[in-house]
């Protein structure tokens, strides 16, 4: 019997050992988020699942985050497509992800992803810039 009860403690351990942390940041990840700038409130910004139904508009702008720390910063072209901008993201807090972009061909960014909110397919933040980035403006 106690060799039993070892037995079935240590299966409870490696159990325990192999499940997977549900973090905001894994639950973002993997998804390309495009902003439904309709649904905003104030400095709540909304964004969607690239698969969502969006209403027709001239360009939106978007994030996807890698599960290896890769951000992909998707922003309206010139020529009114997407420009893929790639940076590093890393989560910072319980519901922050702090963003860095590199300058290249435009200014250098840092920010803040502050989540609201990450329910049924709708993500609601609020974008605050380092303050570095802050002094810089």
């Amino acid at each position: 019997m106690k060799h039993a009860s070892l037995l079935l403690l240590l299966c409870l351990v490696f159990l325990a050992g192999t499940c997977k942390k549900d973090t905001i940041a894994t639950q973002l990840a993997g998804k390309v988020w495009l902003h439904s700038f309709e649904e905003d409130e104030g400095q709540v910004l909304t964004y969607r699942p690239n698969t969502f139904d969006f209403p027709p508009s001239r360009g939106r702008t978007g994030f996807a985050l890698e599960e290896d720390g890769v951000i992909k910063q998707y922003d309206i072209a010139p020529t009114d497509g997407l420009e893929e901008h790639i940076g590093q993201w890393q989560q910072t807090g319980r519901k922050e992800i702090q963003v860095q972009l590199p300058g290249n061909d435009r200014p250098a960014q840092s920010y803040t992803l502050e989540i609201v909110l990450l329910k049924d397919e709708v993500l609601k933040l609020k974008r605050v810039p380092s303050p570095l980035q802050q002094q810089t403006e």
